[in-house]
């Protein structure tokens, strides 16, 4: 599969501009993402009489009764993401985060649009290249030298990894015998073996300990100071909060909030957290106010609700 479009914004690699000093590490411009999902139920636009149904039941060499469903993921997507920053992305399953992460990773091809990447971008998780039959120190000789390190590296590194790992015994046992969070930790401390540019973390924190989840954190605000870009999906809002400067609200295939965690959490809560009618209400009389005293009486109500929002 194809990785997604890697270009130098124009002018070269020396001819970045930089905004306030920030340099820009992935550009994400209008991305959509399609993909088709075989054998869901085939959709009947007309209804048949029972001849022209056994007719085509009998011309047809498909599987009856399945068909092809095309799924629109992401929809017209578009941020810029800078070096130094830890950006958390929020939404409920099915929202695309998980898809568009996996094509900043190279993973899935955008069906439109065009993603720039300032560096190589790793997934955590090495899963396609991590063997189930094999030990956990042959699976660091296969992921380590998949990310790039040579034989040489990996001996150098093996004891860090083992370490930071915290599996005992079970490193000389195969990954098939690990529990989940065993798995978890070993791809983490595989994947961050190398500093990255671009670290994409998809709900790898949910598994472990508080003491691993701890060290975790740890490592990636490292590799945030180190000038790298740090992707973290995560449904524990207080996570995202804990690590994350910036936070993308995924909604339904789309971009629906850009900005500081605390704001971008906080809408999120109102539309789907447990006080959302209390917030529709709000809503509703700022709605009134605007329309019966302007814009600033909306907006001093507002700040009334939301000191935080920046209005």
């Amino acid at each position: 599969m194809a990785a997604p479009e890697q270009r130098q914004p124009p002018g070269g690699a020396e001819q970045v501009s930089v905004e306030g000093e920030r340099i820009p590490s992935v550009v994400v411009s209008h991305v959509d993402i399609k993909y088709r999902i075989y054998g869901s139920p085939k959709k009947q636009d007309q209804p048949e009489d029972e001849a022209e149904s056994a007719l085509r039941r009998l011309f047809s060499r498909s599987t009856p009764g399945l068909g092809v469903q095309e799924v629109h993921a992401v929809k017209d997507v578009s941020f810029v993401a800078y070096r130094g920053e830890s950006i958390g992305i929020i939404g409920r399953n099915g929202s695309g985060k998980s898809t568009l992460l996996r094509s900043v990773a190279g993973l899935v091809p955008p069906t439109n649009g065009t993603i720039w990447l300032g560096g190589k971008a790793a997934l955590l998780g090495v899963n396609a290249v991590l063997q189930r039959k094999l030990s956990g120190r042959d699976n660091i000789w296969i992921g380590a030298q998949a990310l790039g390190l040579t034989p040489a590296q990996v001996r150098r590194r093996m004891d860090d990894i083992i370490e930071f790992a915290d599996i005992g015994d079970f490193i000389d046992l195969p990954m098939s015998s690990y529990s989940s969070g065993m798995a978890a930790r070993l791809r983490f401390a595989i994947s961050t073996a190398v500093v990255p540019d671009i670290l994409i973390v998809d709900e790898a924190l949910a598994t472990g300990d508080e003491h691993f989840r701890a060290r975790a954190t740890e490592r990636i605000e490292q590799i945030r100071e180190q000038a790298g870009t740090v992707f973290l999906v995560a449904h524990s809002r207080r996570r995202i909060n804990q690590l994350c400067t910036r936070v993308l609200w995924m909604d339904d295939g789309r971009l629906l909030g850009d900005g500081r965690p605390s704001v971008i959490n906080g809408l999120y809560g109102r539309k789907y957290g447990k006080h959302r009618q209390v917030w529709r209400e709000r809503y509703e009389e700022i709605n009134r106010v605007m329309q019966e005293q302007g814009a600033d009486a909306a907006r001093d109500l507002l700040r009334k609700w939301e000191p935080e929002g920046n209005w």
